[in-house]
């Protein structure tokens, strides 16, 4: 890789602003760590100042760890403790996270290689996974990992980069205005918006307001970039026909008519199969090997992006067939006794908790359990969207529902309401419980759902199971 794709000490002083308290200038800066625990030698230590402790103070831990230097905010070192570490790069910065962002945003401007950034309310980490496998069948890609997808975990992403051809970027959001903080640090060729639902709609009000949010990532695409939409969801539909002229827009959908269709579809427990439509024009048959309906929507994303930088289809089916998805996203594991267990967990929004329902709802000849938390952040919305699941679990033909938490009772009352028996329906007031009471009516070859944002820390559960 050419020397210039490397961030040099002066080059972060240059576009921090910071004060070099000691060190080489011309010393090159290849990799970042926020954590001591996980820090590697030769890594830059980043002491990021949080609401209670401010990492700075482990200034010496990182160095003695290995650290070639660190970057902290306001930090005493005084000289005498500089005297220790010779050899090692000490930087003061206003605001260590602030900092990040010029340095990525630095760093980025190096790399002439395609950047696609994915966004929603639900999708995001499932999608930028198929996509990302499906880019590295022609590029060397790097993408977000895990869900590092905010004003910490973005820059991170990008200050990671090394020889890779290719960057798959994921962006998350609470609040107005950080989208556009993200989408300016990466300055995306593709933007991928999944879709608009109701994650967050506790602070931001309205999804007409989500929608908002969502499209500031607009705002950092490239001036001859691709916005590649799902236009089964009503308000990306909406936004396309008031837009269509304004960008360039691929869109892909299952229901409306799309630039990218599957159709003739086959649901399978493990996987999904349908004919790929491009334009009305039959193109041929996909495998997806995760089953569920929001799967078969990442593909045809994956194989809207992975067209729009000349992939061939045998390539793009390739990366579809073989892509590795993110734990805690519909991570299937069989025990011992057949019972499949189905950790879903990471997050959840009426979008998602209607997508593994509906999924677990066509699983055939096994007994269904729902395990169901609160979804978290929704405000004035959280006791409908509750029961708007409920519905969706009364719908689905579930055979067991057992939820935990206050906001989840909504749940297993309106399941109820709508016909389930109370006799299949359990409601638990913590962890601990619903594990006893699982590890009591489980059969053989039961599928069990787990699902609930991840602050309801339903692990505690599966590992008791």
């Amino acid at each position: 890789m050419q020397e210039n794709h490397y961030l040099k000490v002066k080059d972060i002083i240059k576009v921090t602003n910071g004060t070099l308290l000691q060190g080489n200038e011309e010393e090159v800066c290849e990799d970042f760590s926020r954590d001591t625990r996980s820090l590697e030698k030769g890594e830059m230590y980043l002491g990021i100042k949080g609401e209670t402790i401010n990492g700075g103070i482990y200034w010496k831990e990182a160095l003695d760890k290995g650290a070639k230097g660190v970057i902290v905010q306001d930090t005493k070192i005084s000289e005498e403790e500089r005297k220790a570490y010779p050899e090692k790069i000490i930087i003061q910065v206003k605001n260590v996270v602030e900092a990040m962002g010029k340095m990525a945003k630095y760093k980025r401007s190096l790399y002439h290689i395609p950047f696609i950034a994915i966004t929603g309310s639900v999708g995001k980490t499932s999608t930028k996974d198929m996509v990302a496998s499906v880019m590295n069948r022609k590029y060397d890609t790097l993408k977000t990992q895990g869900n590092y997808n905010n004003q910490i975990g973005l820059p991170l992403t990008i200050l990671s980069l090394k020889e890779q051809q290719a960057a798959v970027v994921e962006m998350g959001m609470n609040h107005f205005g950080e989208i556009s903080y993200l989408t300016n640090i990466a300055k995306p060729d593709v933007a991928v918006i999944t879709n608009i639902g109701t994650a967050h709609i506790g602070i931001l009000g309205s999804r007409e307001n989500i929608l908002k949010a969502k499209m500031e990532i607009l705002e950092g695409l490239s001036p001859n970039g691709t916005v590649v939409i799902n236009k089964d969801n009503d308000l990306l539909q909406d936004w396309y026909e008031k837009n269509r002229n304004s960008y360039n827009i691929i869109t892909y959908g299952i229901e409306q008519e799309s630039d990218y269709m599957a159709k003739e579809i086959e649901s399978y427990e493990d996987r999904s199969e349908y004919v790929l439509y491009k334009k009305g024009e039959k193109v041929g048959k996909i495998i997806v090997p995760v089953g569920g309906n929001h799967f078969i929507q990442n593909s045809l994303c994956a194989i809207a992006v992975g067209e729009i930088f000349e992939i061939p289809m045998e390539k793009i089916q390739e990366g579809i067939q073989f892509f590795e998805l993110t734990k805690k996203r519909m991570d299937i594991t069989k025990k011992e006794n057949g019972t499949t267990i189905i950790n879903d967990c990471y997050n959840a929004n009426l979008d998602s908790m209607r997508a593994a329902i509906e999924y677990l709802g066509k699983i055939k000849d096994k007994r269904k359990i729902a395990v169901l938390g609160d979804m978290l952040e929704l405000g004035d919305y959280a006791k409908e969207l509750h029961r708007k699941v409920g519905d969706i679990v009364a719908k689905e033909n579930i055979d067991t529902l057992v939820t935990v938490g206050t906001e989840a009772k909504e749940i297993a009352r309106e399941a109820q309401k709508q016909g389930m028996s109370a006799e299949n329906i359990k409601m638990c007031e913590s962890n601990e419980e619903a594990a006893g009471y699982l590890k009591r009516i489980q059969k053989e070859n039961d599928v069990i759902l787990f699902k609930a944002s991840n602050a309801m820390h339903f692990d505690e559960i599966i590992h008791k199971l």
